[in-house]
């Protein structure tokens, strides 16, 4: 039987669930660039601090599954540098279903809402040294702006991020 991809808005008690996903893919991809120190703070932040977002409402959040199992998820909204466009804050999958095309599907899904809610371009950050994530996200229509900045943690190095960003086509052209 073939996977089943299902992407809905994330519930005010879908906490626990974006909290693990950010968690544990935050901790694979930036925490081995990040002190040890920093990197379990930064894993334990990421778990608890969804309940709090849900409850505030605001921004989009979308949650997608794979055959029922929450996998990935999306924040996104205005663009807090770029007046017009839209903006990717968060995007994660959990390692289990790298290479599912539930981050595809998942990203799909954020452009579409992104384009129906009247924005033209997207944008998003993600890490300089994340060959992974660049190659996601080339291979899905974003290009480097050529802008960078670091994020700055209280010890250890700063990572490096890169912008990148897209037009949002007609629903016909998504990839």
């Amino acid at each position: 039987m073939p996977d089943v991809i299902t992407v809905h808005p994330a519930q005010p008690g879908d906490g626990d669930v974006l909290g693990e996903i950010h968690a544990l893919s935050w901790g694979v991809s930036h925490g081995p660039l990040c002190a040890p120190k920093v990197a379990a703070a930064g894993i334990e932040e990421r778990r608890g601090k969804w309940h709090g977002i849900l409850a505030e409402g605001g921004d989009p959040i979308l949650l997608a599954r794979l055959n029922e199992r929450p996998g990935a998820f999306a924040r996104f909204g205005a663009s807090t540098s770029r007046p017009g466009s839209a903006e990717i804050y968060t995007f994660f999958a959990h390692p289990d279903v790298w290479g599912s095309g539930i981050a595809g599907v998942l990203l799909r899904a954020v452009l579409d809402a992104a384009r129906d809610a009247g924005y033209d371009d997207v944008h998003l950050w993600t890490l300089r040294d994340s060959a992974q994530a660049r190659r996601f996200y080339a291979k899905n229509g974003f290009t480097e702006t050529g802008r960078t900045h670091d994020h700055e943690f209280e010890e250890g190095p700063a990572l490096a991020l890169i912008e990148l960003e897209r037009a949002l086509p007609g629903r016909a052209e998504l990839p």
